[in-house]
C-alpha cells in the first residue's frame, strides 16, 4: 500500500492534520475526473490513496477518514455550485417558494447556509466517532462585510446553527477578532481567515483566551470547542507589497527568499503559541508546488514545517500537484525546528510590509484590514460572493 504525499507529511507528527479545502460535496466528482486523467501506471495507486483520504461509504461504516476536517471559502463554494448548477437552481427555487417576498440576498444566504449544512452532514460521522476532535467544517461569514461586527456576529451565529461540527470562519480584522471572542465565549468553534501577520495571530490568540475565560466563568460546555488560526502562505508573500517595495529599493528578491519570509512569519507565530501553551492550532493554506532556485521541485509550505502539529488544508489542485511530483518531496521530522535563512530575513527586514508581517507590534488592530494581502484576498472573496449572488439573481429572474 503506497502512501499519499500528505499522509507521509502527517506521519511526521501524530497530531498533524490534513484537511480538504473545498466542499466535500464536490470530492466524488473531482476524484473521478482526477483518476480519468491519471497516468495508466498510477491509476490504481491513486484511486487507493484518494479513497483513503475521503470516501462517504467508509465514513458511514467506520466514522474515520484521512482528511480530519474541511474548510470552505467563497470561491470554493462558488465552484461547488458551478459543478452542479441544476441542483442549486432547484435549491434556489425551493427556498424562494418557501419564503415568498424574500429578496435575492436573503435567498443567497439561505442557500449558502444549506451548502454548509450539507457539507457538515457529509462528515458528521467523523466528528461523532472522535468525540468532536476531528470532522469539523468551516463556514465563512460574508467577506463583503469584514469590518461590520454586528452583521458578522449575526451571520456567525446562523452558520454555527447548521450543525455541531461547524466552525465559524472570521476575518482577521479588528471587528473580526471582536466577534471571534464573542463566539468563543458562547462555546462556538472558530477559524481565523484572511490572516497573514504575527500581529494578527497574537491578537487572535488573545481573543480566544478572553473568550474562553468568559465561557468558563459562565459555565459554557467547551468539551468540543476548537480554534484554528489560518496562515495564508503564498498569499502573504505574493499579494503583499514585498516585491514592489524591494524593486523600489533596488533589492533583488527571489521566490525562494519570499518563501523564507513566509516561513519566518508562520514559525514565529507557531512557536509563540507553543511558548504560551495556547489551545489554538496554526493552520496553513495557500500552498504551492514549484521549483526552487536550483530547479528542484519543492513545496516549501509543507516541507519546512514537517514535524509540527499544525493543520494543512489542501485544495484539489494542490493535492493533485503533490501527487504528480510525489517522489520529489521529502519530509524531515525536525524541519519545524530549523531557523529560516538568516540572510533572507536580513534582506526582507528592509521592507516595511515584511516588518508589518513579522514583528509582534507592527500593526494596530484597526490597521489589519489595510494590509496588502488582506485587501487583495478579501477582494477576491467578495468578488466570488457577488458572482454567487448574481447566480441566484439569474435563477430568480428566469
Amino acid at each position: 500500500m503506497s502512501k499519499h504525499v500528505l499522509e507521509k507529511l502527517a506521519e511526521t507528527n501524530p497530531e498533524a492534520e490534513i484537511w480538504w479545502d473545498s466542499s466535500p460535496l464536490i470530492y466524488p466528482s473531482w476524484k473521478e475526473e482526477t483518476l480519468a486523467k491519471a497516468p495508466e501506471a498510477k491509476r490504481a495507486e491513486w484511486k487507493e490513496q484518494l479513497t483513503r483520504l475521503y470516501d462517504a461509504g467508509t465514513i458511514h461504516e467506520s466514522g474515520q477518514m484521512g482528511f480530519r476536517g474541511v474548510t470552505t471559502n467563497p470561491p470554493l463554494s462558488l465552484q461547488a455550485i458551478q459543478l452542479a448548477p441544476e441542483l442549486w437552481r432547484a435549491e434556489i427555487k425551493m427556498i424562494a417558494a418557501k419564503n415568498p417576498g424574500m429578496d435575492v440576498e436573503g435567498i443567497y444566504w439561505a442557500m449558502y447556509l444549506d451548502l454548509v449544512k450539507k457539507g457538515a452532514s457529509a462528515i458528521r460521522k467523523v466528528y461523532d466517532a472522535t468525540d468532536g476532535k476531528y470532522g469539523m467544517l468551516s463556514g465563512q461569514v460574508d467577506p463583503r462585510f469584514v469590518t461590520d461586527g454586528d452583521r458578522m456576529l449575526e451571520q456567525g451565529l446562523s452558520i454555527a446553527e447548521q450543525g455541531p461540527n461547524v466552525m465559524v470562519k472570521l476575518p482577521g480584522s479588528k471587528e473580526g477578532y471582536e466577534v471571534l471572542e464573542e463566539l468563543t465565549a458562547r462555546g462556538i468553534s472558530t477559524n481565523n481567515t484572511t490572516s497573514f501577520t504575527v500581529s494578527q495571530y497574537s491578537r487572535c490568540m488573545a481573543a480566544v483566551t478572553a473568550g474562553l475565560q468568559r465561557a468558563r466563568a459562565a459555565g459554557v460546555d467547551l468539551s468540543r470547542y476548537r480554534s484554528v488560526i489560518t496562515h495564508m502562505s503564498s498569499r502573504l508573500g505574493q499579494l503583499s507589497d514585498w516585491q514592489r517595495e524591494a524593486k523600489l529599493r533596488g533589492i533583488d528578491l527571489s521566490m525562494m527568499e519570499i518563501r523564507d519570509g513566509e516561513e519566518a512569519v508562520l514559525k514565529r507565530a507557531y512557536w509563540f503559541g507553543k511558548s504560551i501553551n495556547h489551545p489554538s492550532k496554526m493552520l496553513q493554506c495557500s500552498m504551492r508546488v514549484e521549483k526552487d532556485d536550483n530547479g528542484k521541485i519543492v513545496s516549501r509550505h509543507i516541507e519546512d514545517f514537517a514535524g509540527s502539529d499544525m493543520v494543512y488544508t489542501c485544495p484539489p489542485s494542490y493535492i493533485l500537484g503533490c501527487m504528480e511530483v510525489e517522489d520529489e518531496l521529502t519530509f524531515d521530522p525536525k524541519a519545524i525546528e530549523r531557523e529560516p535563512n538568516p540572510k533572507s530575513i536580513e534582506k526582507l527586514m528592509k521592507l516595511p510590509s515584511f516588518r508589518k508581517a513579522y514583528e509582534f507590534e507592527a500593526q494596530k488592530p484597526e490597521e489589519f484590514a489595510q494590509f496588502g494581502s488582506f485587501q487583495a484576498t478579501a477582494g477576491e472573496f467578495a468578488l466570488a460572493t457577488r458572482q454567487t449572488v448574481d447566480f441566484v439573481r439569474m435563477v430568480m429572474e428566469g
